[in-house]
């Protein structure tokens, strides 16, 4: 995704430029006539991320799909498709809103509640979309470069995705604390609607949550999670994780107001049939902060570790007031991606909890029956386990949500 920030500069998601362009990365001019200069605070700029690639030039494999997803778009707009717009659920605070969505091509044919990426913020309160079974989120054709407008706060914004047709930028916009809705349009004048969530300038706590394994059960050796979740498996038969919809209420106290953020490795694809999952089993609502597949500027496929430290970072950075709960499973990389945020942002942490999996779930996680490293913290004697302490960050362990809102009503972090 492409993020735009004030000095002109465009950022991937990660903290590596991905080329020019003014706030949200001004779209061509055609077939939009030019808005007004948008006046108002500066908006965060996304602190560059540990190990962000430097390269600009995508790999060859990206050069390559770029070319077939061009070819194929000539052909489908030849035949009659449209633009159309997927809109995600996005957050912001004072003085600005980042606005997530992807522009899309669809037949004539389709009705915009029918397209794929329909309901992606459903969790939020979004008007409910069709349900289906997630293959059909798999047969969309992706804009290179797609651009949209957002109407955000009397302002418009032109806005331009990546080579993916995501579109992520942060833009000026002044409104109160709570849940906004966000019009945007396509270049063939077809609208969607983004719910984004002001976080108030007084705000002190915020969640962020993994979702496989940790909201979500998979029971799935994690290479073939999202196939089976989104190709084969019905939304109904998707398990939640004991306690943790009561844990997250506990946490939250019930205020709509606090950001939870649902972040994860997991496709924008597969976004509907989580979004109904988490809403299905009264989820806070939140946003959710997913990846694209594929090629990138240095490989064939993303970094997982990457893509969750360079979103962290960035929260930490665009809700500087906010002291966080990070909460995950021992399963994959989230100890050790937790602990690299405490270690770096200690202050802006309040806990760790980490849901810990069967001896069957972490054979399948990651083909070892034993956890994946404890977190660790650099201290005056060195490196030392990141273990729970009355005056720092307090480290929460529990099979599921039930024995980690035990242990956090002992900890005092649940009323």
């Amino acid at each position: 995704m492409t993020t735009g920030t004030p000095d002109g500069t465009a950022h991937d998601g990660t903290g590596t430029p991905a080329g020019p362009g003014p706030v949200g990365r001004t779209a061509p001019s055609a077939p939009f006539p030019a808005p007004p200069a948008a006046a108002g605070p500066a908006v965060p700029v996304p602190p560059p991320s540990p190990g962000s690639a430097t390269s600009r030039r995508p790999h060859r494999a990206a050069r390559v799909e770029d070319r077939v997803n061009r070819a194929v778009v000539r052909v489908l707009r030849g035949r009659g498709w449209t633009e159309r717009v997927e809109a995600y659920a996005g957050y912001g605070g004072p003085g600005w809103v980042r606005v997530m969505a992807r522009v899309v091509l669809a037949a004539p044919v389709v009705q915009d509640d029918e397209l794929p990426g329909a309901g992606s913020a459903e969790q939020t309160g979004a008007e409910e979309a069709p349900r289906v079974r997630g293959w059909r989120s798999f047969l969309t054709a992706q804009v290179p470069d797609g651009h949209l407008v957002a109407h955000v706060g009397g302002l418009t914004h032109r806005l331009a995705g990546d080579r993916g047709g995501y579109v992520d930028a942060v833009v000026p916009a002044d409104l109160p604390p709570g849940w906004h809705d966000v019009p945007l349009e396509s270049s063939d004048g077809r609208s969607s609607t983004a719910r984004v969530l002001v976080v108030a300038a007084e705000q002190r706590t915020g969640l962020v949550s993994d979702i496989d394994d940790t909201v979500m059960v998979t029971r799935l050796p994690r290479p073939l999670v999202a196939a089976w979740n989104s190709l084969v498996r019905s939304e109904a038969a998707r398990e939640t994780i004991p306690g943790m919809a009561d844990l997250y209420a506990g946490i939250t106290g019930g205020d709509p107001g606090v950001p939870v953020v649902y972040l994860s490795t997991g496709a924008w694809n597969a976004a509907p049939a989580l979004a109904r999952f988490l809403r299905r089993h009264r989820y806070p609502a939140g946003p959710m902060l997913l990846t694209d597949w594929g090629p990138t500027n240095t490989g064939w496929f993303r970094s997982g570790k990457e893509h969750k430290v360079a979103q962290l970072e960035r929260l930490v950075a665009e809700l500087p007031d906010v002291r966080w709960v990070l909460v995950g499973d021992d399963g994959q990389r989230d100890p050790e991606v937790y602990s690299g945020v405490v270690q770096r942002h200690r202050s802006h942490v309040r806990a760790v909890l980490i849901r810990q999996l069967t001896f069957a779930e972490h054979v399948l996680a990651h083909g070892a029956p034993v956890p994946t490293p404890t977190p660790r913290r650099r201290g005056p004697g060195g490196t030392v386990a990141l273990a729970p302490r009355a005056d720092d960050v307090a480290v929460l362990q529990g099979p599921d949500g039930d024995a980690l809102l035990r242990e956090a009503r002992e900890r005092g972090l649940v009323g």
